[in-house]
């Protein structure tokens, strides 16, 4: 499951009091200690802010007999610099905003307030603020970030207005971030709007929503007078407020709202590979993924099952695979590797790299999108791509992100802006053990090391899919299995782009890289750390 920790992962917990080595931050010598009332001391640790005050020990709780006894709390505790959201000196008043932690899945904005008592410190409480700011807002992380919330009340199970209202707007004001929130009314609304959108006027445009909204905000930022500038200048994030939430999953570490709201906060900006893809006369944007065959059915072919959650995800899968269902089409590909141990070394090198990662830039001097290297689906397929025709494909899936939904890593290796795309290939005829052995191994990023999974980096592909012809018991038997699958209903085969419906035809995706541009906790790499196994 993806991280949902407050504090990231490449971070340490050591002696929390210790000045961090090769800082190029203010000494903490100069500024570390600060006291004020209550016989209290802040401390400026090497991750943390450490609060030493001695009245907490006999400080009462309503919620403890209703205060009648004392609460048994320690005279410390350390607030990690990532849940600082906000300090303020005010005359010699300090008040600190931080996000507290409710459990494992969520937080909440909470403050702590003290009073500088000697009059002569307060030019050191003002520098110790300044001190207390840069460490819990480090270079490249952005303060006071102007954002556009986009709510969907349409999404998952329309929770998306609740959730934004009571999880996520009051982290974000106790940031001091700048809000403009709009509704969203129908199915490309968002489209409209990112298209109209005064990018100088907002850094961010989070989408309250599922995957959805993200996938409308870059096709109408792509849409603008000077899309390049808009795609550079214009982070695109997600509260996580849908079914699936994988761009959440991937670069927040986690799927609630409330934490992922701190990790928009704390976001760095980081550019993101998008997928141009032409089908028909109709050119758009993929940030996530496109599916052919069962993962396009269990997403798009389960909406009768809404009332599983997520689950209904696996379900479809599950019945689609011990279904042993083929989705037969024509593949070409512009392949770069197919070479499993290849892909994982360079994966686990670009882990290690990460801090030494290319640097975000945004003064990229075109205006226009890159041209298409390899044409259109409608143009003659260029002679580079290799094809190969497929009469009993299970599974087409190529994906820019590991996470496509809770506990399903399926793109295990995949980077930000690698300009790759990951292609997985299985066929519908493997046995139902290994099937359902590869469902269990799926959460741990182990679907790359099955040899009946065909895993390739590709620059370009065309797909040309086709319904498959059945008769007799196999009708029977695919009448069923639609049933149980939860699209006894459906009469053509389902094409999926970051999990949205599109026309049953064939379409043909190229990598444009670097081009999207989001925010993340660790910039170079996913929230998903690979494969388990060897």
């Amino acid at each position: 499951m993806a991280n949902t920790s407050m504090t990231p992962d490449h971070e340490t917990t050591s002696d929390p009091f210790a000045d961090p080595a090769g800082s190029d931050r203010m000494p903490l010598e100069a500024a570390a200690v600060l006291t004020v009332d209550r016989n209290a001391t802040l401390t400026i640790g090497s991750e943390a802010l450490i609060v030493l005050d001695e009245g907490l020990r006999h400080r009462r709780d309503v919620s403890n007999v209703c205060g009648l006894l004392p609460q048994l709390s320690k005279t410390t505790r350390a607030i990690p610099f990532f849940n600082v959201l906000w300090a303020e000196l005010e005359d010699f008043d300090i008040t600190i905003h931080y996000a507290e932690t409710t459990s494992k899945k969520s937080c909440r904005p909470a403050y702590i307030h003290y009073t500088v008592t000697d009059k002569s410190l307060h030019g050191h409480a003002k520098t110790w603020i300044e001190a207390l700011m840069d460490r819990a807002y480090p270079n490249k992380v952005q303060r006071n970030k102007r954002i556009k919330v986009l709510v969907n009340p349409f999404g998952g199970q329309g929770m998306g207005p609740k959730l934004w209202t009571r999880q996520v707007e009051p982290i974000f004001a106790a940031a001091r971030c700048e809000m403009n929130v709009e509704r969203t009314a129908y199915r490309g609304h968002g489209i409209e709007i990112a298209e109209k959108l005064d990018i100088d006027a907002f850094d961010v445009v989070a989408c309250a929503s599922g995957d959805g909204l993200p996938h409308e905000v870059f096709n109408g930022l792509s849409k603008q007078s000077n899309p390049r500038r808009a795609f550079k200048k214009v982070a695109v994030a997600q509260i996580p407020c849908g079914t699936g939430n994988a761009m959440s999953l991937n670069l927040n570490g986690t799927d609630s709202p409330s934490l992922a709201a701190v990790a928009i906060v704390k976001g760095v900006k980081s550019s993101l590979d998008l997928c141009a893809v032409t089908q028909g006369n109709q050119k758009y944007f993929s940030f996530l993924s496109q599916a052919v065959g069962i993962i396009a059915e269990s997403d798009l072919g389960t909406e009768s099952l809404r009332w599983m959650g997520s689950f209904r995800f696996t379900w479809g899968i599950l019945v689609r695979l011990l279904g042993q269902t083929a989705y037969p089409a024509t593949v070409s590909v512009l392949q770069e590797t197919d070479d499993k141990r290849a892909i994982k070394e360079a994966f686990w090198k670009a882990t290690r790299e990460q801090h030494h990662a290319e640097p975000y830039e945004d003064d990229d001097q075109d205006t226009q999108l890159p041209a298409l290297r390899y044409g259109t689906v409608n143009d003659p397929l260029p002679g580079e791509f290799q094809t190969q025709d497929m009469p009993n494909l299970g599974n087409f899936y190529v994906g820019n992100m590991p996470w496509m939904s809770p506990d399903a890593p399926f793109f295990a290796v995949s980077l930000p802006a690698d300009g790759r795309m990951d292609m997985i290939t299985i066929s519908g005829q493997i046995s139902r053990m290994t099937a359902l052995r590869m469902l269990t191994s799926l959460e741990n990023g182990n679907l790359i090391n099955f040899p009946e999974v065909t895993y390739r980096k590709v620059l370009a592909y065309r797909i040309a899919p086709r319904m498959r012809e059945t008769s007799g018991k196999r009708r029977i038997r695919a009448k069923i299995g639609r049933w149980l699958g939860g699209a006894a209903k459906q009469k053509e085969g389902l094409i999926a782009m970051d999990g949205e419906s599109v026309p049953f035809e064939p379409f043909q995706v190229e990598v444009m890289q670097r081009l999207g541009t989001v925010l993340s906790r660790r910039g170079g790499c996913y929230e998903f750390d690979g494969p388990k196994g060897h």
